[in-house]
C-alpha cells in the first residue's frame, strides 16, 4: 500500500509527498474497505483454508447450529474476523499469507473442534492403506475420488456425520480416470462392478485381476507364502517325489530290458 501526504486548501491541493510514515489504525481502515469492496468469494483464500470453510459448511448443512460460513454470514461478521489479523499489515498480498483456517475455526471450542474432525474428516483411509483427501466442495455430496483396486476390502460407503452422509466415491482407473461415480458400493458389486472390471482388464490386465473384491489387499499383501506351498512345483518334499518316481521308472526299466533277453534267449534255443 502506498501512502501520500497532502495539504490541501478546499479543493486545491498545495503539497504533496510520498511519505514512508502512516498511521497503521488509518492502513488497517483502508484494508477492511478493500475486503469489503472485492467480497468475500474474491478474498485470497489459502488451499487449506478454503477446505476447512467446505467442511464447516458441510456439518452446518447437517446442524444449523453450526456456525454459517456462507459469503453472507461471514459479510457480517468479516470485521470482528479479521481485525486482530490484519492490525500491522500494509500490502494486499499479505493477506494472502494469513492464516484462513484458524480465523475461521477462532471461533470454535476445542470440544467443537474435535468434533469437526469426527464429522468431516479431512482425509479417510483406505483399504490400500493410503490416505485420501475428502472434497466437501459441494456440501451436499462429499466425494472420496479413490483408485477402483484401492477399494477392494470395503463392502459398503463410507459414512461422514457420524452416519448419517454417504460419500460420493469417485472410483478411478489405474490411470486416474473416472470409471464409476456411486454412493451405493454394495450395490456396485453386485452388479456393475464385473461389467466394469471385465472393460478395464482389457486396458490394465496387471492391476484388474481380483474377482473377490471383499480381500482387504493391505492384509493380504503382508501374507508371505511358504516356499514350499507358493506353488505346486516347488518344495523339497516335490523334488524328493520326482527323484523316487525317477529310480523307480529306473528300476521298472532295467527289469523290462532283462525279461526281453530272456524271452530272446529262449525262443532261439
Amino acid at each position: 500500500m502506498r501512502t501520500r501526504r497532502r495539504k490541501t486548501l478546499g479543493a486545491i491541493t498545495l503539497e504533496e509527498h510520498a511519505t514512508t510514515r502512516a498511521d497503521a489504525a488509518r492502513i488497517s481502515e483502508v484494508l477492511m474497505a478493500a475486503v469489503r469492496g472485492v467480497g468475500i468469494s474474491a478474498l485470497p483464500w489459502s488451499n487449506a483454508g478454503s477446505r476447512t470453510r467446505a467442511r464447516l459448511a458441510f456439518v452446518h448443512q447437517q446442524d444449523a447450529s453450526w456456525p454459517d460460513v456462507s459469503d453472507h454470514a461471514l459479510a457480517a461478521s468479516l470485521e470482528s474476523r479479521l481485525a486482530q489479523h490484519i492490525d500491522g499489515l500494509r500490502r494486499w498480498t499479505e493477506l494472502a499469507a494469513l492464516d484462513w483456517s484458524e480465523i475461521l475455526l477462532t471461533r470454535l471450542p476445542w470440544a467443537e473442534r474435535a468434533a469437526l474432525d469426527r464429522l468431516a474428516p479431512t482425509h479417510r483411509e483406505v483399504p490400500s492403506g493410503s490416505r485420501i483427501a475428502i472434497d466437501y466442495s459441494d456440501p451436499a455430496a462429499p466425494v472420496l475420488a479413490v483408485k477402483l483396486q484401492e477399494v477392494f476390502g470395503w463392502s459398503a460407503t463410507p459414512m461422514l456425520c457420524d452416519g448419517r452422509v454417504p460419500v460420493t466415491l469417485h472410483l478411478l482407473s489405474p490411470a486416474q480416470r473416472p470409471v464409476q461415480v456411486t454412493r451405493d458400493l454394495a450395490g456396485f458389486w453386485r452388479t456393475s462392478y464385473f461389467d466394469v472390471r471385465k472393460e478395464l482388464r482389457g486396458r490394465y490386465p496387471r492391476h484388474m485381476t481380483r474377482e473377490n473384491y471383499f480381500v482387504d489387499q493391505s492384509v493380504e499383501s503382508r501374507i508371505v507364502p511358504h516356499p514350499s506351498r507358493s506353488s505346486p512345483c516347488a518344495g523339497p518334499a516335490f523334488v524328493d517325489g520326482i527323484s523316487q518316481m525317477v529310480r523307480l521308472s529306473s528300476g521298472v526299466c532295467r527289469a523290462l530290458c532283462l525279461s526281453s533277453m530272456r524271452a530272446t534267449s529262449l525262443a532261439g534255443s
